[in-house]
């Protein structure tokens, strides 16, 4: 109790005011840091470089922050490269060097140690972090710092298949989520909806007749050319993915057969050369296999020698359904995805960040190790983090936000740069401790996080706020008189009472049956009285599934209720109430994430928040998800409410 009283105290005293950067604020958390008692290394001066690799980053960054070079000058920052960095871990996976680096930051001299130019391009991205937040004359703080990362992959995938991004919105991802040291863009380029590359040989993938969905939208063969030279100055790598033999119907309505014939095989080969031929970068050719019966003899087989005789290795799904394995590397999905032996693996199990939550599922992930790991191996190359979108939404801005894109692409390559996590999120869950190790890890996770959204991240639509700060009461059983009985203390902005897997991941209760009830309340100390914003939430719609939304006046389909100091806080009107939502219906106002905040006013001194949870079953949800979210905010829900605290208890004395 002594332990949550003291994090009370740090929570009221917490500030959203911006700071000029420190190695605390480095994401993710490097290996080995020693700060150093000297002055900062200034920049917006006349500096020498010295760099065998003409990393062009490292220009950039130097004349991006007002630093001329110059010959001689009492400024100087070097390149060396060696044969290994003391101390580091690597191991080898087609395609990808050695990122370990060693950075010593003093007043005038900055030496960066890499093995490879990659290293030193993690390096600039570091210092890039460190000349976050200063308002005047930008400097790095003087520090000795060791890093690399315990698994080689850690990407994102966007299925740009189904929901169009545009080339100007890749490059900005690409430019924001490198300098946290994510390294590889998943490139789903081919779906039923729309096929969106251009193939010169067969105009006709791109005709608008083709698509059912952003019909017209495509992305051109210089257009992927100029996006694999600009992901190779970020240190990123372009994984290209052309989906055969299933989610083609795109082709099919192009090219009037399917994939699996011999005039598929044919057409297939032409556009897997001029894939080759563009992404000159890419090490590999994904071409899918999933969730297709294979008809036609040793189709998998047949393309993946092809990709290999123009000079790719070949990815596959796994599982799929001609349980092929003999790719050059395999990238898991769903719960019976199991690692391929003798090839490297990426790990996508329980990364499908469409059917996430804001705040429970980050927790989830960023707790979880990576496919049973500590470190990664030949045989576990990583993790990618995929937002497959099935549902039309009606702007990138939309698609980003609904999914909490950074949060939790930033969450799993943190992991999977950091090594460790206690569990396979398949033992560990998505609930956060309320004190311990686990809990310190996080928030230190959490507290890098926000301070990166209100500075290089602050035009991004971030949805996440702080959420280590609120506490919850629980309960199953009420007294006669009204009382929670036996309660527990549960911590987080989101919490899965059942999670959206069911049985597979845990969450608060395992073996409730339908009929019970949960009670949920905690106090808010307020130090005046004031109108603030609140997200709530109690069923989080999937970005691809096909529920129906609540009906006129409830919050959800089962019947979740919440009241602040005794009154009813009703739902919003919803514009599509008792519809089910199809995935060419833009989800819009269901998830909080695509409303503003409900407007809420607190007395000063205690207010109290309880809700009634019912587990019941909803009818038109196809997952049963018994959950909820709240947490307090400004009123445009960007920021936690500062100077408040939540106590259910009410322990906390101002």
């Amino acid at each position: 109790m002594k332990k949550f009283i003291t994090l009370l105290l740090i929570s009221f005293l917490v500030s959203s005011m911006p700071l000029e950067a420190r190695v605390n604020h480095l994401l993710p958390i490097p290996k080995a840091v020693v700060e150093r008692d000297i002055k900062a290394f200034y920049l917006s001066r006349d500096v020498s470089l010295s760099d065998p690799t003409s990393c062009e980053l490292l220009k950039d960054f130097l004349i991006d922050n007002g630093c001329q070079i110059k010959n001689k000058t009492k400024a100087s920052i070097k390149v060396i490269l060696m044969d290994e960095i003391p101390g580091s871990y690597d191991y080898p996976v087609y395609g990808y060097e050695d990122e370990a680096y060693r950075l010593s930051v003093s007043t005038n001299e900055i030496d960066i140690y890499a093995v490879t130019k990659t290293g030193v391009i993690r390096a600039v991205q570091t210092m890039q972090q460190l000349a976050e937040g200063y308002k005047a004359r930008t400097a790095i703080q003087a520090a000795e710092i060791i890093d690399y990362p315990s698994f080689k992959i850690r990407g994102f995938m966007h299925d740009t298949g189904r929901s169009f991004l545009s080339i100007n919105e890749l490059k900005k991802e690409i430019r924001l989520l490198s300098r946290f040291k994510v390294n590889t863009f998943h490139w789903h380029l081919t779906e039923n909806q729309a096929w969106r590359f251009e193939v010169k040989a067969y105009p006709q993938l791109t005709a608008d007749s083709s698509m059912t969905r952003f019909p017209g939208l495509f992305y051109t063969q210089e257009q992927c050319r100029d996006l694999d030279a600009y992901a190779q100055k970020y240190g990123m790598t372009i994984i290209p993915e052309i989906d055969m033999p299933g989610h083609s119907e795109a082709f099919e309505r192009a090219m009037g057969h399917s994939m699996q014939t011999t005039e598929g095989i044919s057409e297939l080969k032409t556009i897997l050369a001029e894939v080759a031929g563009v992404f000159s970068h890419a090490p590999y050719i994904h071409i899918g296999g999933d969730e297709q019966t294979i008809t036609y003899p040793h189709f998998l087989r047949i393309m993946t020698d092809w990709v290999r005789s123009l000079g790719k290795k070949a990815i596959v799904w796994i599982p799929n359904k001609a349980h092929f394995t003999g790719a050059d590397m395999a990238q898991l999905w769903s719960t019976a995805g199991k690692a391929a032996a003798g090839i490297p693996n990426i790990d996508c199990r329980y990364n499908y960040i469409n059917h996430f939550d804001v705040f429970a599922d980050v927790v989830g992930i960023y707790k979880s190790n990576i496919y049973y790991q500590e470190k990664g191996s030949p045989e576990v190359a990583g993790e990618i983090c995929a937002l497959w979108n099935d549902h039309k939404l009606e702007t990138e801005t939309d698609i980003l936000r609904q999914n909490n894109f950074y949060a939790n692409v930033l969450a799993s390559a943190s992991r999977a740069w950091q090594g460790g996590g206690k569990q396979y999120i398949e033992q560990g869950g998505t609930i956060l401790p309320n004190e311990g190790e686990e809990f310190e890890d996080f928030k230190d996770w959490e507290d890098r996080f926000l301070f990166h959204k209100t500075h290089c991240l602050k035009d991004e639509p971030i949805p996440y706020v702080r959420q280590t700060n609120v506490v919850w009461g629980l309960s199953d059983k009420l007294s006669k008189e009204g009382r929670p009985l036996d309660p527990q203390l549960i911590t987080g902005a989101g919490i899965y009472l059942r999670h959206t897997w069911g049985k597979i991941v845990p969450a608060v209760y395992m073996n409730k049956p339908m009929g019970d009830t949960a009670y949920v309340w905690t106090c808010i100390y307020s130090p005046k009285e004031q109108n603030v914003g609140a997200l709530i939430e109690f069923q989080n719609y999937s970005r691809s599934e096909q529920d129906k939304a609540p009906e006129y006046g409830k919050w959800d389909r089962k019947g979740s209720r919440v009241w602040l100091n005794d009154v009813e806080i009703l739902p919003p009107v919803w514009l599509h109430h008792g519809e089910r939502i199809n995935n060419e219906t833009a989800l819009q106002d269901e998830n909080f994430t695509g409303r503003k905040p409900v407007e809420l006013h607190l007395n000063q001194g205690w207010n109290k928040v309880f809700m009634i949870l019912p587990n019941q079953k909803a009818d038109g949800i196809r997952l049963n998800k018994w959950m909820f979210t709240f947490v307090l905010t400004d009123k445009y829900g960007d920021q936690a409410l500062p100077g408040i605290v939540y106590d259910p208890f009410m322990k906390y004395q101002p």
